[in-house]
């Protein structure tokens, strides 16, 4: 295994157990729970505990329509057109792009099934902990606390999708859960991020895919950024506490390569936070390199398995860029690609994508970012860097730049840029007069012809030039669309084949299956 670490190495462990127990033999051993008649942990056994929970956020994050591809794939950056090969599949990613979807689509209802997966399994092993069914001794209060943390998180997800959704904590209450506003999921969520902080682990070096102090800070910390938009309220002070202490904490530094925090071996990177562990074999699911490029890529890098040939940037999105900006070509998969072997040009990517309905296999930048080994199979072997060094020291930038400390963000943003424009050093450096112009993003809606119609621009976007910072480095990573809501462009802008929709659409829909199963919950305004 490529990580020596205790949880990453349970955790790998729990996956590949996973898989026997789909079998249809009813008499095997069932290893994908914690079992408190096979299991009798010891201190060094605790990582074994909370394991479960850990490995449930895989699908939450970059299964099947997860959480990342809610936030890309209705957002300005990312679109999957139909393809010679398909991807239509009856308008899902088109809807996705023209905010159309519906409470019965599956589209926004896998991130809520996989959001409560995850908070379910952590409410069953505290419950089987607080019994004694699972008799936790020494370290108690950190396993409960890192537990709590990690149910934080994925009630994080869900206030950030959905908004109005029940609070469960009691695995035994089988009543028929109440339904919290956004406000009270937010307090919610804060307070137990709070109470639980003093017990976390503080160490940074042996916790590697667990939600250590500084990551419950760097998520208290987003949290309070995106408060004004959970809440109606802003705390930009808060936001900058948070994210001071993990900097004061001095565990964490910029990589020098961009590149490197995406890379098969990033669990090496002193930038990442908190990572989702994958493993090619073990830790399945990071499919992003699939469902991105044309099946001929396979041949590229080389691949053992086909992709699909799906996804792939908004143009407007790639003409934001400098073209000196290395995290373009660090990002973005472009122009002719080569057979491994022969060094023949097997598919040429262009930057136009003619429309949503129809596009030829060249069409379309590919998501590049998570670096392809040779020889990869279907799953990659990176790990997804939830939340990295970077995140933190842009979140207090912004709320410097939102309380009139302009200069200040300034500084903090030109040290990001400087490892992307090692080539040309002073175009790193950004004033405050910059991070307040508006955005380079030419918002419109895009003709059949590639043209730009319907012209809204991006000078009108407040901070605007702080908003394209954030798309440059934090494309692919799950971020647009929350981004976009902060910056009041989600529900008003046109890019490519997307119109604002009348009703809102900053929220999910609950997904009817949810409404039909429980009288207590109401829909979301707008569906």
């Amino acid at each position: 295994m490529k990580k020596k670490n205790t949880i990453s190495l349970f955790l790998a462990s729990m996956m590949g157990a996973a898989s026997l127990y789909s079998c249809t033999d009813l008499k095997e051993e069932v290893y994908s729970e914690v079992l408190s008649s096979s299991y009798q942990p010891t201190e060094k056994d605790l990582p074994a505990v909370i394991a479960p929970v850990y490995s449930s956020l895989r699908a939450l994050m970059l299964g099947w329509q997860g959480y990342f591809d809610l936030q890309e794939e209705s957002a300005d950056a990312i679109i999957t057109p139909a393809r010679p090969n398909g991807w239509d599949d009856a308008g899902t990613y088109r809807r996705m792009h023209q905010h159309t979807w519906t409470s019965l689509q599956w589209q926004p209802e896998n991130a809520w099934q996989s959001s409560f997966r995850s908070i379910t399994t952590a409410n069953r092993v505290l419950s089987q902990i607080a019994d004694g069914e699972i008799p936790v001794t020494a370290g108690k209060e950190a396993v409960e606390a890192e537990l709590k943390a990690v149910r934080a998180l994925a009630y994080y997800l869900l206030l950030d999708n959905h908004g109005n959704v029940p609070i469960v904590t009691n695995f035994k209450d089988v009543t028929l859960p109440k339904q919290s506003t956004r406000k009270e999921v937010y307090e919610f969520i804060v307070k137990e991020l709070t109470d639980v902080m003093p017990f976390l682990s503080e160490n940074a070096s042996t916790t590697y895919g667990q939600l250590n102090k500084w990551g419950a800070k760097a998520l208290l910390a987003k949290i309070y950024l995106n408060a004004e938009v959970y809440t109606g309220t802003p705390q930009w002070a808060k936001a900058i506490e948070q994210a001071d202490e993990v900097i004061k904490s001095g565990k964490y530094a910029l990589d020098a390569n961009y590149s490197d925090v995406f890379t098969w071996t990033n669990f090496n990177s002193k930038e990442i936070i908190f990572a989702i562990p994958y493993d090619e074999i073990y830790g399945t699911g990071n499919q992003i390199h699939m469902k991105t490029l044309d099946p001929l890529s396979r041949t590229v890098y080389p691949m053992n398995a086909g992709p699909w040939g799906g996804n792939c940037a908004v143009p407007q999105f790639i003409d934001t860029y400098d073209t000196e900006d290395s995290r373009l070509t660090d990002t973005w998969i472009m122009g002719p690609q080569k057979n491994a072997t022969t060094g023949a040009v097997v598919i040429t990517y262009v930057k136009s994508v003619p429309a949503m309905e129809k596009t030829a296999s060249t069409d379309g930048y590919r998501i590049g970012k998570y670096k392809i080994k040779p020889n990869a199979t279907a799953s990659l072997d990176n790990d997804f860097p939830l939340l990295r060094y970077a995140d933190v020291l842009m979140i207090k930038a912004e709320a410097l730049l939102r309380t009139g400390k302009a200069d200040e963000a300034a500084v903090i943003v030109t040290d990001v840029r400087k490892r992307a424009f090692k080539n040309n050093p002073t175009k790193a450096t950004v004033t405050g007069a910059d991070l307040a112009k508006g955005s380079k993003y030419v918002y419109g809606y895009q003709a059949a012809d590639g043209s730009i119609t319907e012209r809204q621009g991006g000078d009108d976007v407040k901070f605007g030039r702080f908003f394209d910072e954030l798309g440059w480095e934090f494309a692919a990573e799950a971020h647009r669309r929350q981004d976009m809501i902060r910056f009041g462009i989600y529900e008003t802008k046109k890019w490519f084949n997307h119109r604002p929709q009348t009703g809102q659409r900053a929220l999910f829909p609950i997904p009817q299956t949810e409404l039909d199963k429980n009288t207590n919950l109401k829909q979301n305004p707008g569906y």
